[in-house]
């Protein structure tokens, strides 16, 4: 605790805070120029046994960071960990991860090209690349229609799948779908479903989680997936599990348009998905 209280001090806003009870933390970091050429989001979650006995889970994200570069950065930081076994050591991974940037800044590396090292989506694409918006429909969706028996799983019907209402931010475009499910199978074949549409099938992440009530047994089957984008999953069954929504799968897609949003993408990934199952 005097640890993230420190950092927060020290890095104002730059330190954000992205779940305090699964202590998710994320922070941006530049060279210190006045207009910075290069720069990195660090994300990390704090383990139970930190510092103690684990090291932080991190992810590094950055459209320029690939190859060498990343292999080069994540050594430097396990050797900072190896070092300084079990003391605190965020400081010294965001000052490290800082020097690399400045060495970068003075160095003669080019800056940065984002629209050809980022899997952004081209400007001419405008907004076809979005499923069309279809409110869900009012009449509450019959869920014994979709109920089989196990002898007819291979044909087992596949549920309506609705699209949400897109959400874009610095040219990151978020869209949410989602089906009424009542078996695995059928999480299966909406994603199948889904994913035979190629803009979808080309997303930078495909997020999703679902739950399905046994109601023989009084439980919750449920799942989900990050696809790429630490933790989102998690936060998105967190959310379904808040709304107390059951039977349903919920896949958020996104789209990545090359300038970095930090924890802002889990608030419109949630977003995505609040204003779809509130529908």
């Amino acid at each position: 605790i005097d640890e993230i209280e420190a950092l927060s001090s020290i890095y104002g806003e730059d330190w954000c805070v992205v779940d305090e009870d699964e202590k998710i933390y994320c922070i941006k970091i530049n060279d210190c120029l006045d207009q910075p050429k290069w720069t990195l989001c660090l994300q990390v979650i704090l383990p139970p046994g930190y510092p103690a006995a684990e090291p932080p889970i991190y992810q590094l994200n950055a459209p320029w960071l690939r190859g060498q570069d990343y292999v080069e950065l994540a050594n430097s930081l396990e050797e900072i960990y190896v070092q300084n076994l079990g003391e605190s050591i965020l400081y010294l991974w965001v000052e490290k991860i800082r020097e690399v940037l400045i060495e970068k800044a003075q160095s003669s590396d080019p800056e940065p090209d984002i629209k050809k090292t980022s899997e952004e989506v081209d400007e001419d694409d405008g907004d076809d690349f979005l499923l069309d918006y279809q409110p869900v429909q009012e009449d509450p969706i019959k869920i014994e229609n979709y109920i089989t028996s196990d002898s007819q799983e291979v044909d087992e019907e596949l549920p309506s799948i609705h699209h949400g209402n897109p959400i874009t931010d610095r040219r990151s475009t978020f869209q949410a779908h989602l089906a009424p499910v009542v078996t695995p199978r059928q999480v299966k074949r909406v994603l199948e479903k889904l994913y035979e549409n190629k803009k979808i099938a080309s997303a930078t992440h495909n997020i999703y989680a679902y739950r399905i009530y046994c109601e023989d047994k009084q439980t919750f089957l449920q799942d989900c997936e990050d696809d790429g984008e630490t933790a989102a999953g998690g936060r998105l069954l967190h959310l379904m599990q808040i709304l107390n929504v059951h039977n349903v799968l919920v896949v958020v897609s996104r789209w990545y348009g090359g300038i970095l949003l930090g924890p802002d993408r889990f608030k419109h990934i949630n977003n995505c998905a609040r204003n779809i199952l509130v529908e």
